[in-house]
C-alpha cells in the first residue's frame, strides 16, 4: 500500500511539474501591426506540446480558428468567437494554420510550430487564396 501511495505521489508531482513548464504564448489580433493591416502579432509561434496560445482581441472584428488540413493528425480544431479572447492548449506535434475568418483574404493568418513539424508537407499542400497565400509562404520559411 505504501508503495502504491508513493507511486501515485510521484505521478502527481510529475504532472504538476509538466504543467508548470508549459508556456503561454500571447497572440494579439490587430487592425494594424508591424507588418501592416489585419495581422496576428506575432504571426509565427514556436511552441512545445502542452503550451497554450492565448488570442487577445485587441481590436474588434477578429477571431482565431484552425484551418482545415493544417493541423496535425489527432489534434482538436478550434474556433474562437469574433471579438472574444480564446485560449487553446496544443498537445500534438506539428504545424497549425490559424486564420481570422473575416480577414483571411487580407492575409491575417498565423503559423504555429509545436515540436517537430510532422505534418509540414500536408499543411503546405492546402490551397490558399488572396494575400494569405503569400503570407503563408513566408511563414513556412520559418519552420525548422
Amino acid at each position: 500500500m505504501k508503495k502504491l501511495i508513493a507511486m501515485l505521489a510521484l505521478g502527481a508531482a510529475m504532472a504538476i511539474a509538466g504543467a508548470a513548464n508549459a508556456a503561454e504564448h500571447e497572440i494579439r489580433m490587430l487592425n494594424k501591426g508591424a507588418k501592416g493591416a489585419m495581422v496576428f502579432e506575432p504571426d509565427f509561434v514556436r511552441a512545445e506540446a502542452g503550451d497554450t496560445l492565448r488570442f487577445v482581441a485587441v481590436d474588434k472584428g477578429h477571431n482565431a480558428e484552425t484551418m482545415k488540413g493544417m493541423i496535425p493528425e489527432g489534434a482538436e480544431p478550434f474556433k474562437g468567437k469574433t471579438n472574444e479572447e480564446v485560449s487553446v492548449t496544443l498537445d500534438k506535434e506539428g504545424v497549425y494554420g490559424v486564420k481570422c475568418l473575416p480577414h483571411y483574404a487580407m492575409g491575417m493568418v498565423l503559423l504555429v510550430q509545436v515540436g517537430n513539424a510532422v505534418n509540414l508537407e500536408e499543411a503546405k499542400a492546402v490551397k490558399q487564396t488572396g494575400k494569405a497565400k503569400k503570407t503563408f509562404a513566408e511563414l513556412f520559411d520559418q519552420v525548422q
